[in-house]
């Protein structure tokens, strides 16, 4: 479930809330898309700053992605696609592929270099996601 103020940036921007169903046809109609996977706000209040920089960043970027958030109960399943591991969340997508994330609350000036070098790149795999497997055992 969202934090009030993510379900109130949602309604303000007018923010789609994208699925594992739809998001190959979201992605499809925008050249640069940048998801927000907020998680928990409880558990992760920084989705709650990060609802409040998305919209000025589009702003600041005027026109050269569209946002959307991730729907609550798909964003652990997505997260395993494009490998990242921390929360809040950025992803970028151009054209359906993989251009890079931007993870947890930064400082203005970082969101735009980075944001910058991420429209700038071509697109790429997202990285493997790497589970630990720890074996338990007794005799150890």
């Amino acid at each position: 479930m969202f934090s009030p103020l993510i379900e109130s940036m949602i309604e303000q921007y007018e923010y789609p809330i994208i699925s594992k169903e739809n998001l190959d046809e979201f992605a499809a109609s925008h050249e640069i898309v940048v998801l927000f996977f907020t998680e928990n706000a409880q558990r992760f209040p920084e989705a709650n700053d990060v609802a409040i920089i998305l919209p000025e960043l589009v702003k600041t970027f005027d026109g050269k992605f569209s946002a959307a958030v991730v729907a609550f109960a798909d964003q652990r399943q997505l997260q395993m696609c494009y490998g990242f591991r921390e929360w809040p969340t950025l992803l970028f997508l151009k054209n359906g592929e993989y251009l890079g994330v931007i993870s947890q609350v930064q400082d203005w000036g970082y969101y735009l270099e980075e944001i910058n070098q991420i429209l700038a790149s071509e697109p790429s795999k997202p990285p493997r996601v790497v589970v630990p497997i720890s074996t338990c055992n007794s005799n150890a």
